[in-house]
C-alpha cells in the first residue's frame, strides 16, 4: 500500500512540477564536462608542482665519453666514445623498467641505485655485428650479466631483448673465473665502470622529469580537445 501511495505521489509531483525532476537529473554531457574540468585542474596542479622541482647538479660524463645528441628524447644510446678503431655505445635503464616494482626496497627508496647498462662494441669491417654486454651498474661496482654477439640495431632499446629462438652464448656465471675476469677487464679498459654511475643517475632523473612533464601536458591536451569537440 505504501509503495502504491508513494508512486502515485511521485507521478503527481512530476505532473505539477516537471522542471524539478529535470533539474535533479543532470545530463550526461554536463556530468562528463564536470569530470573533465576536475581532471584538467588536477593535471595542471601536478604539472606546475613537477615544474618547480630542482634538477640535480649538472654532471659531465667521464672523459672521453660524450652524450649522444637527442638521447633525452629517444630510447637509444646515451653515451658514445671511440676506442682505437672501435665505437663504444652505452644505453641505460632502471631495474624498475625491466621488472615492474623492482628496486622499491632499495636503501635510497627510489630504485635508481641499481642501473642496467647495454654496452655495444662495434668494429669497422664488422658492419652487421656488435659485441653486446648486459651489465649491472652500482655506485661502487659493475657486474656483467651476459655477453653475446648480436646484429646491429637502429637505436631502439626494445631491440635489446634477444630473440628467444637464438643462442647467445653460455650464462656468464657458467664461464670459468679467468674468462669472467678477462671480460671485466675488457669493458673496464674501454671506460665502462662504476665512474659512469653518478652521471647516468643524474641523466635518468632529468629524463624521467621530462617524461613526466610531457605526460601531464599530453593528457591535458587530449582532454581539452575532447571537450572542444
Amino acid at each position: 500500500m505504501w509503495k502504491t501511495t508513494l508512486a502515485a505521489a511521485a507521478r503527481e509531483a512530476a505532473a505539477l512540477h516537471p522542471w524539478r525532476m529535470l533539474a535533479s537529473r543532470p545530463s550526461t554531457s554536463s556530468a562528463s564536462s564536470a569530470v573533465d574540468s576536475i581532471l584538467l585542474r588536477s593535471l595542471k596542479e601536478h604539472y606546475l608542482e613537477v615544474s618547480k622541482m630542482s634538477p640535480p647538479p649538472k654532471i659531465n660524463p667521464p672523459s672521453p665519453f660524450s652524450v649522444v645528441k637527442g638521447a633525452l628524447d629517444s630510447n637509444g644510446p646515451v653515451l658514445r666514445r671511440s676506442y682505437g678503431d672501435e665505437e663504444i655505445s652505452i644505453s641505460v635503464m632502471r631495474l624498475a623498467n625491466i621488472i615492474p616494482g623492482g628496486g622499491e626496497d632499495e636503501d635510497d627508496g627510489d630504485g635508481i641505485n641499481q642501473l642496467f647498462l647495454h654496452v655495444d662494441v662495434s668494429k669497422p669491417g664488422e658492419d652487421d655485428l656488435r659485441l653486446h654486454f648486459l651489465c649491472g651498474l652500482y655506485p661502487d661496482a659493475i657486474g656483467i650479466h651476459s655477453v653475446s654477439l648480436r646484429p646491429k640495431i637502429n637505436g631502439d632499446s626494445s631491440q635489446f631483448v634477444p630473440p628467444p629462438t637464438k643462442y647467445h652464448g653460455p650464462g656468464f656465471e657458467d664461464l670459468d673465473e679467468k674468462m669472467r675476469d678477462a671480460l671485466h677487464s675488457f669493458i673496464e679498459e674501454r671506460g665502462v665502470d662504476e665512474n659512469l654511475f653518478a652521471f647516468l643517475q643524474a641523466w635518468l632523473y632529468v629524463k624521467d622529469h621530462r617524461n613526466l612533464m610531457r605526460w601531464f601536458k599530453s593528457i591535458g591536451t587530449f582532454i581539452n580537445e575532447r571537450k572542444s569537440t
